[in-house]
């Protein structure tokens, strides 16, 4: 049975879908004012995850992955570069969808735009101000009254009262109480708005990802989604709004992945420490930071370096090594190593003992190669299928060993090729001399190779 760790129990529960055999996902996505960095590639590759799983579990599901496109940063961004807003977020979501999409991150059902949805918005607004939960200030902005909400910090785990203290009361000074958060904000001049009852203006960015998720799967559904940073204040005021304004439950589990790190710090673009994803494409494969971040639980911490990226081009090697001389055939049904795999994921989508699960296999695969040709070629088989439920393995085994970014002194695969040739000439010639030279240099340049019957075979390494 899948078990899913709930930020809101703080503990593993056992999962029950709302509606047998169905589930209903809310992911926060991308403010689309920059390019993506490796802390919003763990988020979407931990929830591809969870979306292809299910899947394989066999239910239905309905993955909505929003995107923001209107806030603060984005207003600052297209003012900087002196163009209209509309035209920065569409260039970003179009480079958003460039740069992720290699790394097999299955498009989302659903990718709606907090600027599509005004109108759910101020209804969402109406109805807390109706049921008495929200109240428009002096200054135009309409807040939400979180002393209204008695359950308010159940998700982080914060005292209201802690939370009143670390305010700046002078800075707000049009609220209630220094803790109440902004659901419509009043236009300032020269910014975009919209036209409502509460005056020209524009959404708070806790009250879109509300109106989204509610409109698409419902007042309540199954999961909800996003980065550790986003359980406070994002998610906290998502639930306080959500079931202010609905009366039901909002969601059943929360789920949050840990932090990317650099030097013990979090992976921001406000810290400046943020390696952006297409930069690293240029070095690494798309796989191989894929399985980077596949090799840790999603709910740790999970440093990035290149030494890391490095381990996850040489067990991608590992793992594509045996499937170079496999005859794909029906995959074994209810295999050890199956049962395995599965029993990790149903473990919260532990991605790492799934990995585990798939170098066992891989060490009897190199067992059975010889001997028994028809059995590594279902092991092969069931191999790929395993790798293929998270999102690895792909690609063609020899397209990949051959093509790896950043290695091989810069020799192309036609360089190889030739020297391969030259080496075979002199081999042929019996110039054992000139092949070990040629062996040598290839060596040198992280080229593996391996003389067979069939011919020789090259990889990098």
């Amino acid at each position: 049975m899948l078990t899913i760790y709930n930020s809101l129990s703080n503990r593993k529960e056992a999962f029950e879908p709302i509606e047998p055999g169905k589930v209903r996902m809310y992911v926060c996505g991308m403010t689309v004012y920059d390019y993506c960095h490796i802390g919003h590639a763990r988020v979407l590759v931990v929830f591809d995850v969870v979306y292809r799983y299910l899947k394989h579990l066999g239910f239905e599901v309905t993955y909505v992955r929003n995107i923001t496109d209107i806030d603060d940063k984005i207003i600052n961004r297209a003012n900087e570069n002196g163009e209209d807003f509309r035209k920065l977020t569409h260039r970003f979501i179009e480079a958003m969808h460039e740069d992720t999409d290699p790394l097999g991150i299955l498009r989302p059902d659903h990718e709606p735009k907090a600027t599509q949805h005004i109108e759910a918005i101020l209804e969402m607004v109406e109805g807390l101000i109706d049921n008495g939960y929200a109240y428009q200030a002096g200054n135009g902005d309409v807040y939400f009254e979180v002393s209204k909400f008695d359950q308010y910090g159940n998700l982080s785990g914060k005292k209201l009262e802690e939370l009143r203290l670390g305010e700046r009361v002078d800075i707000d000074k049009d609220k209630r109480d220094p803790a109440d958060f902004v659901l419509w904000k009043s236009a300032k001049p020269g910014e975009p708005y919209w036209p409502s009852v509460y005056g020209d203006g524009r959404p708070g960015w806790h009250i879109e990802c509300s109106a989204m998720s509610t409109q698409m799967l419902g007042n309540h559904f199954d999961i909800h989604g996003g980065g550790q940073d986003l359980q406070f204040p994002h998610h906290e005021n998502e639930l306080a709004q959500s079931e202010c304004c609905t009366g039901e439950t909002f969601v059943n589990y929360w789920m949050h992945n840990g932090f990317v790190r650099v030097n013990e710090e979090k992976m921001s673009k406000s810290l400046g420490n943020f390696f952006t994803l297409r930069d690293v494409l240029q070095d690494y494969a798309a796989e191989e930071i894929r399985y980077f971040i596949l090799s840790s639980h999603y709910r740790s911490q999970l440093n990035y370096s290149e030494d890391q990226l490095n381990n996850a081009r040489s067990a991608l090697q590992r793992l594509y090594s045996p499937l170079l001389d496999c005859n794909l055939v029906d995959v074994p049904e209810d295999s050890a190593y199956q049962q395995r795999f599965e029993q990790a994921l149903n473990d919260d989508f532990n991605t790492a003992g799934a990995l585990a699960v798939l170098f066992d296999l891989v060490r009897e695969i190199n067992r059975s190669s010889r001997d028994e040709p028809s059995v590594a070629d279902a092991l092969c088989s069931l191999l790929k299928f395993l790798g293929n439920i998270i999102g690895l393995l792909g690609n063609d085994p020899e397209t990949y060993l051959k093509s790896q970014k950043g290695s091989s002194a810069g020799l192309s695969d036609e360089d190889v090729d030739k020297l391969i040739e030259q080496r075979l000439l002199a081999r042929a010639e019996k110039n054992w001399a000139e092949a070990d030279r040629i062996r040598d240099t290839l060596t040198e340049a992280g080229i593996s190779i391996e003389d067979s019957t069939s011919g020789t075979r090259w990889r990098r390494t």
